[in-house]
């Protein structure tokens, strides 16, 4: 009588708008033992039955897993059969089952004038300029008031049923489907029509028997796609597959044939250099993005776990993580309560708010120039232009970001002068392994030239005139005995020599030109 009597007060307290949620207690031996007793003397009859929220009877007979209530339903747990009764048909309206998100532009509405609060580059209504995916304008539609882009359409918020959530067809156009049948079914007849005109030429021709001809047709037509059937992962040309073993040594790097992964470094054992290897593995591709983020929510459930709570991370993912960054939380305000009780028992703060240093020595090493008028003539660097992108990620233990070293026509990182972008950064060590003093073959041979003083262009004019006969005469010699390099000249020319150059060229389009040798 005691259960019933707690049921009727958590029935009059729901009546009354109040949540009863009785988190279930260990049972002691004893509580269990009357218990299974009272469901047996419900059984005989020698009991009244127990009543559900709506004081309904519940047969003592109905196994527990039908009367239990699922954890979704109620959370108090209490034994009830409303949820085995049909439901009434006033629950949330799903949306229909062919509802799905649009996507892409209005075709139907055309706006001709910026509207307020529309993105100030292309001028749609659906995004911001910093979301804007057309190309920078030099003048916005916000100031020109033309060229104003079509609206997106709005993403809707579906609420889709159990069905609608799990169809995969959803959303799907048949049409699409319909245009891959029909471009199949023009190249299928195209090839009919083909194979059909070439067998009729033969038979023209006399080179076919049209009985035998007929009999090939059908086998082929039988086993038209039996000989193309290969394996997967076998079709390939022997004559251009290269394959090749990066490591022969049985200890080095494991690779998983089944996922075709090598997660190590095979040339770890080799003690080669990692910068000159060209595999180092793949989980030097791995390590980026969210999987450090994800290794230390691991590391802080394997450490909540040895600490008491329960929290799982593929479990309770959503548990884990708001318990997580509770504990980032406390921590930070952990931090600043430990620092503010260390300034109050030490003190100290105004250090800590020291203003700038050029307030507190009254100058600065900024050197600036100004006009009578307020200008800016010298000292003051332009604004750097900011990007609308994000800046300034820095990965791999980079200190610097891809693109701030340029040499030799390729770009690369300034901390280790690496050339290969998302490589892993070497430091110093990098940038003296490409910063070597080694000098060229080429240029260890060539000996320093004396520099000769400049011509004027009377000798540069006597210099064209024998370096002209000089031509001339190696030009007679037969090519197999010319001196080598004869032809070739080590420094540049020098503007009276281009000068001289340009007066004693000769040009055959010129009308006085066969009477410049008389």
């Amino acid at each position: 009588m005691t259960e019933q009597a707690d049921v009727t007060a958590n029935v009059t307290a729901a009546s009354e708008g109040i949540v009863v949620l009785d988190e279930p207690k260990k049972m002691t031996r004893e509580d269990w033992r009357k218990k299974k007793e009272l469901e047996e003397q419900r059984k005989l009859g020698n009991a009244p039955a127990e009543v559900d929220e709506e004081g309904k009877d519940i047969n003592p007979h109905i196994p527990q897993y039908i009367s239990s209530v699922p954890w979704y339903i109620d959370p108090s747990k209490r034994p009830t059969l409303k949820h085995q009764r049909p439901q009434s048909e006033t629950q949330t309206q799903y949306s229909a089952i062919g509802e799905w998100y649009k996507r892409g532009v209005k075709e139907t509405s055309v706006t001709t004038k910026y509207r307020k609060g529309a993105c100030e580059n292309c001028g749609a209504i659906t995004h911001k300029k910093k979301d804007c995916l057309e190309r920078p304008r030099k003048v916005g539609a916000k100031f020109t008031g033309t060229g104003i882009a079509p609206d997106e359409h709005s993403q809707i918020q579906l609420d889709l049923d159990y069905d609608g959530k799990r169809d995969r067809w959803n959303g799907y156009d048949p049409e699409e489907h319909q245009r891959i049948v029909e471009e199949y079914a023009k190249v299928d007849l195209a090839k009919r029509t083909l194979k059909a005109q070439k067998l009729q030429d033969e038979l023209a021709s006399g080179k076919l028997d049209p009985t035998e001809r007929e009999h090939d047709s059908e086998d082929e037509d039988e086993d038209k796609y039996a000989d193309d059937i290969d394996m997967p992962g076998q079709n390939f040309d022997s004559k251009r597959r290269i394959t090749y073993l990066r490591n022969l040594d049985p200890n080095s790097a494991y690779y998983d044939p089944k996922t075709r992964a090598m997660r190590e470094n095979p040339y770890s054992n080799t003690g080669m250099n990692p910068d000159e290897v060209g595999y180092a593995g793949d989980n030097f591709a791995r390590y980026s993005g969210d999987t450090i983020t994800m290794a230390q929510t691991q590391l802080f459930a394997w450490e909540a776990y040895e600490r008491g709570s329960e929290v799982h991370l593929q479990a309770d993912p959503t548990k884990l993580e708001l318990l997580h960054k509770s504990f980032k939380v406390k921590k930070e305000d952990f931090k600043e309560t430990q620092r503010d009780s260390i300034l109050e028992k030490y003190g100290g703060e105004e250090h800590l708010n020291a203003p700038p240093r050029e307030l507190l020595l009254a100058q600065t090493e900024d050197y600036v120039e100004y006009s009578r008028h307020g200008a800016v003539l010298k000292g003051l660097e332009k604004a750097v232009a900011r990007s609308k992108y994000e800046e300034d990620v820095l990965i791999n233990n980079h200190t610097c970001i891809w693109g701030s070293f340029w040499k030799d026509g390729f770009w690369g990182y300034k901390c280790c002068h690496s050339m290969v972008k998302q490589s892993y950064c070497t430091g110093e060590t990098g940038v003296g392994i490409s910063n070597t003093d080694c000098v060229p073959f080429e240029e260890g041979l060539t000996e320093p030239q004396e520099e000769e003083p400049p011509k004027t262009l009377l000798e540069a004019l006597e210099a064209e005139d024998k370096r002209v006969k000089h031509i001339e005469q190696i030009m007679q010699i037969d090519e197999r005995k010319r001196p080598y390099n004869s032809l070739l000249e080590v420094k540049a020319p020098t503007e009276e020599e281009m000068e001289a150059f340009r007066m004693k060229r000769c040009r055959p389009d010129d009308p006085m030109a066969s009477f410049l040798g008389q």
